[in-house]
């Protein structure tokens, strides 16, 4: 591997700014290790437990929405509203089944999500259907 010629009317030997860090991934400037304001955690929804009362979607508009096919809350968008907005629609689940996590647990307990059987709200537990998220195979009907 050849090795790169400065540029000219540079000696090569200059300060990089990121250095090794310049061809990596691209960064925004918001990174919290960079003094921006994202942060460390992320909000979950645990879909089982939300009884879909809509108290997190009222208070933090931008961040959860209620889902039209199971009627749970669920996170829109990471950075939708202010902490201290999320953590108030936190505080005021009645059931408690939002919580933040690491965001390097997101995309597991989110692929978990798509596979979770959903009881259906508003009916005791003992008359409840429990729907699942895996596509159901139809077999084709004999003909007579």
């Amino acid at each position: 591997m050849a090795a790169q010629q400065p540029a000219p009317g540079r000696s090569g030997f200059e300060p990089e700014l990121g250095g090794l860090l310049r061809d990596g991934v691209e960064r925004s400037g918001h990174e919290p290790e960079l003094g921006g304001a994202l942060r460390q955690k992320g909000v979950y929804v645990d879909e089982v437990t939300c009884i879909g009362c809509g108290h997190c979607a009222y208070v933090a508009r931008n961040t959860f929405y209620l889902e039209a096919e199971y009627g749970r809350s669920r996170v829109v968008d990471q950075n939708g509203d202010a902490t201290e907005l999320i953590q108030e629609a936190i505080d005021c689940c009645p059931v408690d089944c939002i919580h933040w996590v690491d965001y390097t647990e997101l995309p597991a307990l989110e692929e978990q999500r798509r596979y979770q059987e959903i009881p259906d709200i508003g009916l005791p537990p003992t008359a409840r259907k429990v729907r699942s998220r895996r596509p159901s195979v139809r077999r084709p009907r004999p003909k007579d």
